[in-house]
């Protein structure tokens, strides 16, 4: 008879190399805390299966909601998202059980002969997959090419080696996790480029009726991501924009002079075609991280973010 407290569980995963390496991450990490084996199971998501615009396929939820359908069938017990392509809105009867330890949440360039984003020159071709990377590149001024693409990141970084591309912007956080930190030509700053809300994190979703998975799950949490994160993607939620509109948000803590825990968060939308964009920041307690979001969303509409992600007329 199997012992359900070391009965093995099965981690949904996509079966992109950097999903199924993020996904590999937190099976070690849970069987090292628990000593409970873990089994990946691979699953196949609307998001992989078409070559298709993210922004076309709808955006929000195409590598999610197979993930999701196969928790509600039981047929997995855990599922590891890049926390940024999931949908803002909860899904019923599923929770984020763990947001473990988070990458570094900055983009990078990968860049032909180690060039970085001023070196290169007017005309020259930069492929992304984001719209929010494509705006922010625009509003730049640099007179750059942006080019459309999709891909995992080897086939992304391979238009540039071929010579398709002079560049590629990628986030820093699936470089580290796949050790491709040598190919980064330029760690962009924030300042020129936000990052998306909750890039470089993780979610661990299961069944919010499953609580020997969620009590497992419990020691892999990192309050202080969880809580940037929180703040990043409520200002997405307070928005109503998905994870493919061209809206940034990025969220530190630091110690505050009482010794609390304080918040500081960015965010900004940009027209796709870089023509106009708004930006704020705003500061408070990291126990009040989604009021934060929310507030900062509400001021970044004051100044006309709607009319600048819903595009030109």
């Amino acid at each position: 008879m199997t012992d359900e407290r070391t009965a093995t569980l099965r981690l949904g995963t996509r079966a992109s190399q950097l999903a199924l390496t993020q996904s590999q991450h937190i099976a070690d990490v849970l069987t090292a805390s628990s000593g409970v084996p873990v089994e990946l199971v691979h699953v196949s998501t609307q998001g992989d299966r078409s070559s298709e615009a993210i922004a076309q396929l709808g955006g929000t939820g195409v590598f999610v909601s197979a993930l999701r359908d196969a928790l509600h069938a039981g047929t997995v017990d855990l599922a590891v998202h890049s926390f940024k392509d999931l949908p803002t809105a909860p899904a019923p009867g599923l929770t984020i059980a763990a947001v473990p330890p988070r990458e570094d949440p900055r983009d990078v360039l990968v860049a032909r002969d180690g060039l970085t984003l001023g070196e290169l020159p007017p005309g020259a071709r930069v492929g992304t997959g984001a719209p929010r990377r494509m705006a922010q590149l625009r509003a730049l001024g640099l007179g750059l090419d942006i080019v459309p693409i999709r891909g995992n990141v080897d086939t992304r970084m391979a238009k540039v080696a071929a010579g398709e591309l002079d560049a590629v912007v990628l986030a820093r956080a699936g470089l580290a996790r796949l050790g491709r930190m040598s190919a980064i030509t330029e760690v962009l700053d924030p300042i020129q480029v936000l990052p998306a809300p909750a890039q470089g994190a993780l979610a661990v979703e299961c069944r919010s009726d499953d609580t020997r998975t969620m009590a497992l799950l419990a020691a892999l949490d990192d309050p202080a991501a969880r809580a940037c994160v929180a703040a990043e993607r409520a200002v997405l939620t307070a928005l109503e924009a998905g994870c493919s509109a061209p809206v940034a948000a990025h969220a530190e803590l630091a110690e505050a002079e009482d010794g609390t825990a304080e918040l500081w968060l960015r965010a900004s939308v940009t027209a796709i075609d870089g023509s106009d964009s708004v930006r704020d920041s705003i500061s408070g307690p990291a126990t009040e991280a989604e009021s934060l979001g929310r507030q900062l969303a509400t001021e970044l509409l004051d100044r006309g973010a709607a009319a600048l992600m819903a595009g030109p007329r």
